[in-house]
């Protein structure tokens, strides 16, 4: 019982959400709690001043995950996506090998700043993780309860090489490589009165370009978008594109994760680089805009790394 349990929680992490377990972390990084050192002289004459220092300041948490964490997590992404600037309150729980919590890094009113998503690659066999970066307006540290707040529950790995992208009237068959992107959150400190703590206040969301390579037998319907999007200038509304990126379980039939695009453009194609007289398949690279994206998640919440 006790090797099982040391072999699952090898990372000992655990996020809570609104005082739910949401499940295992992969790592977890910054959090940490600092104030800025201020050196005030009060005049020419001075010539050390004085020391002093400014309001707290609570550092960004930055988390990797896979797909078996609670849906509340996942739709806390999506509502994100969707501009609906949810706050979430919880806490990074570190657990020793029997599951007892030892140490809570509480967080209050946390707004989402970024959403990675990793390299997809057919070529790759090592796992992928997701990873959020979320800005709490106040971090407190205490000791752990001691009681066990984490369960096993079933792992779904996610391999960077299970992934199906389509994308209106191309041919995304060979496609074997989207690089990783990242969705941004503009974030600002807004102060109020003599409060030594800020109240972080969203602003614009800003979805990043794609980067997707495929083999270059199928990049005809690829240079016929560009020719028209690009060379010919006929690059309206009507001419952008939709698509669908869905994260594929190792059986390659279900589902972990859907992203949707809306108002894709294509605005470079290039070929890579290759040698003559190898068997290496010639591939090419695109690279559109995005307007907007959905997130989604079937709700199975589970925990788990």
């Amino acid at each position: 019982m006790a090797a099982d349990t040391r072999s699952y929680v090898s990372g000992s992490y655990g996020l809570i959400l609104e005082g739910k377990p949401a499940g295992f972390l992969k790592s977890v990084n910054g959090g940490a709690i600092s104030a800025e050192v201020i050196n005030e002289k009060n005049g020419p004459g001075d010539l050390f001043g004085r020391k002093h220092i400014g309001g707290p300041i609570y550092e960004d948490f930055s988390v990797d995950f896979g797909f078996s964490m609670d849906p509340s997590l996942y739709q806390w992404i999506a509502d994100n996506w969707a501009m609906k600037w949810t706050r979430k309150s919880g806490a990074i729980v570190a657990y020793d090998f029997d599951l007892q919590a030892k140490v809570e890094r509480e967080f209050f009113d946390a707004v989402i700043r970024e959403t990675v998503i990793p390299t997809l690659d057919g070529a790759s066999k090592e796992p992928a993780y997701l990873r959020v970066k979320f800005s709490p307006e106040l971090i407190r540290t205490k000791k752990g309860s001691g009681k066990g707040t984490a369960t096993k529950s079933t792992v779904k790995p996610f391999l960077p090489n299970n992934f199906k992208l389509t994308i209106d009237g191309l041919d995304c068959t060979k496609v074997n490589k989207i690089e990783s992107f990242t969705i941004k959150q503009q974030i600002s400190d807004d102060i109020v009165g003599e409060a030594r703590d800020y109240h972080k206040v969203p602003s614009g969301l800003e979805f990043p370009n794609l980067k997707i390579s495929f083999a270059q037998t199928t990049a005809q319907p690829w240079l016929d978008w560009f020719e028209d999007f690009v060379i010919k200038g006929n690059s309206s509304e009507e001419k952008e594109k939709n698509g669908t990126l869905t994260f594929l379980a190792p059986n390659l039939k279900d589902e972990l994760g859907t992203i949707v695009f809306h108002k894709l453009g294509i605005f470079r194609i290039s070929e890579d680089p290759a040698a003559s007289n190898t068997e290496k398949i010639h591939r090419m690279t695109a690279e559109l805009y995005c307007e907007s994206m959905e997130f989604h998640v079937p709700a199975k919440g589970g925990g788990g790394k």
